[in-house]
């Protein structure tokens, strides 16, 4: 029986799936000494975690690559720097599993399902609201090695506007108006450019606020990467109203995108919103 928590397990299973496969069957082999036989990836990763002494351990392994534990973390919306050593990252996986944050599931059915008017606490609104977000859109990125979550125009309002600004030297603005241009330009970015979207949800990376008329906006910031590539930094705003129509559920009205290619970025840390809450109003209208 397994040393590590049902957490621990489920968490090695999500990022053992990331490894090659020549390093994962090796590190069966290190891990087994050489005395289980196995058949297939799923065995050879039960394996691994059957006989692992603990997370920290496995973590640790040479053939666990720092780059395969950051890719883990930003697919479960954890934000690290991308000059993040192994070490931290292993030491910011081994916390994010032992504490008590839900899982992603229980996170959209709480977005979802939220009764009441939902603006009781904006912040932990916004934060469920971008971690369903970015798990979803990453998922539709098929390096990541696991199957496409349900994305599509059902996620907004017919009428949806997609703002997209990139500086790179100089700024291009792109334009998209209407439910299945919106949903099919932002699956674009996952499904056919690869971009891997890693938000900070925490501290000054997010911001939340709410118009007398019942808009919610979600200020985001966070990196974006292409395999094992940081490509810019990128700030995302949302403009979210609930569907009576749809089971009172929240849908995107307005999206805002901006994005710095990484020769244009100006030194700072953790990637932060820079809008004041009028500029994110603004930015909505």
């Amino acid at each position: 029986m397994s040393k590590l928590s049902m957490k621990e397990q489920s968490g090695c299973r999500k990022l053992l799936k990331l490894l090659p496969l020549d390093d994962l069957f090796a590190l069966k082999d290190t891990v087994t000494n050489r005395l289980i036989a196995v058949e297939s990836t799923e065995e050879a990763i039960e394996a691994i975690i059957t006989y692992s002494q603990d997370a920290e351990e496995l973590l640790k392994r040479k053939k666990v690559h720092r780059d395969v534990i950051f890719k883990y973390l930003a697919n479960e919306g954890v934000a690290m720097l991308p000059n993040s050593d192994k070490h931290q990252l292993v030491w910011r996986t081994i916390e994010f599993w032992s504490s008590g944050e839900i899982s992603k599931r229980e996170k959209i059915a709480v977005l979802t399902d939220e009764v009441g008017d939902g603006l009781s606490d904006l912040p932990a609104l916004g934060k469920q609201f971008c971690q369903w977000f970015y798990c979803l859109l990453n998922s539709q990125n098929p390096s990541q090695g696991h199957p496409a979550q349900d994305w599509g125009p059902q996620h907004f309002w017919e009428d949806v506007r997609l703002r997209l600004l990139l500086c790179s030297g100089e700024q291009r603005v792109d334009e998209f108006n209407g439910a299945e241009l919106v949903s099919k330009r932002l699956h674009a970015l996952a499904g056919e450019e690869r971009l891997l979207f890693c938000p900070n949800l925490e501290g000054y990376g997010l911001k939340c606020i709410s118009s007398a008329h019942g808009l919610v906006i979600v200020a985001i910031a966070g990196t974006i990467h292409r395999d094992n590539a940081c490509l810019g930094i990128f700030e995302q705003v949302f403009g979210l109203i609930r569907s009576p129509m749809d089971n009172n559920r929240w849908k995107i009205k307005y999206v805002y995108i901006k994005v710095e290619a990484q020769g244009a970025i100006t030194d700072r840390q953790l990637p932060l919103i820079t809008y004041d809450s009028k500029e994110l109003l603004r930015l909505c209208e």
